[in-house]
């Protein structure tokens, strides 16, 4: 994916290394960069430039793994065999420092992404809109503004308090909308979680009015942002907000109101008949709205200890793997039948015994499975909690719709027919954990609905008013931004 490395993102004293020309003589610069004063001069650099902003997204200690594994073992499906701070035994444990290596990788690669973003921005608007072209730069720039929008919903989920406590009022994050080029740039109070949320929202409104589509082929529909992508991103977003109708108002534009889901616009997102074939090559399928690439080309694929199939997936040794399932976790739900499609996705390791996670098994030298960020069974799940919770009345029709078509198509034999709205809410955020199950999805679910983290394998239950509920903030930023905790 990365074609030329462009030093645009970060570049702490500049003025100093460029200070004589004798030292420019000694230090040329080197053929394959491109300097900030040309970054923007071609169609090919910028096209450059945007995919820089999709590998860095895909970061092992972004997206490309460590976001996804987090997700996941803050919840109550995991056990944990490795005591070990560098596979994040204490974001297990729900002990964590604000100079932990989880804190501080997750915070700094998601700034630093956003930063890419704001720099990308900056630069189209001063002078890569007029070298692209003005559709083609709108295109850009909404791909721009959909991964700063995903980075700082990322961000939000663990450093700040949920929504649904105070309505967006309390404090958030430091929104930074302009690329840092240098130093000094850095100090930024945080705004409110509200705020945070209206930007991730007006990001994806542009990008829903700017991007195509359709892209170009299967893989480009499934890797590069397109229409539906940032509709499907912010069914999520409101989601988190508890704003339920405006979870409905977007789903709307995409899914049909009767069986068979099929996107009735854009890109023809649909179930796949087998859900397998979501996570093995080609990666893909229509069920993909936004997936991450991985190659075994050097630096393209997840680096050591940090990727999904790493902590959650056993092929057979003894000692790898550090998170199995828990035994008494979602995989012992009465209602996951042995004949349903997605215990295929469970591996049991004969030499211990353990059931292990498997929508990610391609393993060392180099994890090249594709890392889902968002795909239609979760649109149709989102938009079906959203009607269940609006009609307290009685069940809501298409949300039962919805959620028999998910179960259904890993499970033909479960009809849900429930009677009340409560148990239609209980089978929906069931059939989350069954369906999403080792895509980060865990933490969101708790945090977003003010719920305890339970307790599992020693760690101990975490109610929303304790410190540990969310992540302290990063010390790095405390050190480097006076501001953030005005």
């Amino acid at each position: 994916m990365k074609k030329k490395i462009i030093y645009i993102g970060l570049i702490w004293g500049a003025s100093s290394i460029l200070s004589s020309c004798m030292k420019d003589r000694l230090n040329p610069v080197p053929k394959t960069s491109v300097t900030d004063a040309s970054a923007f001069d071609t169609p090919n650099r910028i096209s450059s430039q945007v995919l820089s902003l999709y590998s860095a997204l895909k970061s092992s200690n972004f997206y490309g793994g460590r976001l996804i594994v987090y997700g996941e073992i803050r919840g109550e499906d995991y056990d944990i065999t490795d005591q070990n701070l560098v596979t994040a035994a204490d974001v297990y444990n729900m002990n964590l420092a604000n100079s932990a290596t989880s804190v501080k990788g997750l915070w700094s690669q998601a700034y630093y992404t956003i930063n890419l973003a704001n720099v990308f921005l900056d630069g189209m608007a001063a002078k890569g809109n007029s070298v692209v072209g003005t559709a083609l730069a709108a295109n850009y720039n909404a791909e721009a503004r959909l991964i700063r929008a995903l980075s700082y919903f990322s961000l939000l989920q663990y450093f700040a308090r949920p929504y649904a406590d105070g309505n967006g009022s309390k404090p958030g994050l430091p929104l930074r909308l302009t690329g840092i080029v240098g130093s000094g740039f850095s100090e930024k109070p945080k705004s409110s979680v509200d705020a945070v949320y209206k930007q991730i929202l007006d990001d994806l409104d542009f990008a829903e009015q700017n991007l195509p589509s359709t892209n170009s082929s299967a893989l480009l529909n499934t890797t590069r942002a397109h229409k539906n992508t940032a509709i499907a991103l912010k069914t999520r977003v409101y989601l988190a907000m508890q704003n339920y109708p405006k979870v409905v108002e977007e789903a709307n534009k995409i899914v049909p109101t009767t069986a068979p889901f099929v996107a009735k616009s854009g890109v023809p997102h649909a179930l796949q008949s087998n859900i397998v074939n979501v996570f093995k090559t080609p990666y893909t399928t229509t069920e993909s709205i936004f997936s991450l690439p991985m190659s075994s080309t050097s630096g393209d694929y997840p680096g050591t200890q940090s990727q999904a199939a790493y902590y959650f997936y056993n092929n057979g040794a003894v000692g790898s793997a550090p998170y199995p399932l828990l035994a008494t976790g979602i995989v012992s739900n009465p209602n996951w039948k042995a004949s349903d499609a997605r215990r295929n996705l469970i591996y049991r390791n004969t030499v211990n015994g353990r059931d292990y996670m498997a929508k990610f098994t391609t393993t060392s030298p180099q994890y090249i499975d594709y890392i889902p960020v968002i795909r239609w069974a979760e649109v149709l799940l989102n938009l079906a909690e959203a009607k269940a919770r609006i009609s307290t009345a009685v069940p809501d029709i298409q949300a039962i719709s919805l959620l028999n078509a998910v179960r259904q198509r890993s499970d033909a034999t479960t009809t849900f027919a429930p009677v009340t709205s409560t148990d239609l809410v209980s089978l929906i955020m069931t059939e989350r954990r069954i369906e999403l199950l080792g895509e980060g999805f865990r933490s969101l679910d708790i945090t977003r609905l003010l719920q305890t983290f339970p307790t599992k394998g020693g760690a101990p239950a975490v109610g929303p008013t304790e410190a540990a509920y969310i992540w302290p903030m990063s010390s790095d930023e405390i050190l480097l931004n006076p501001a953030i905790n005005r």
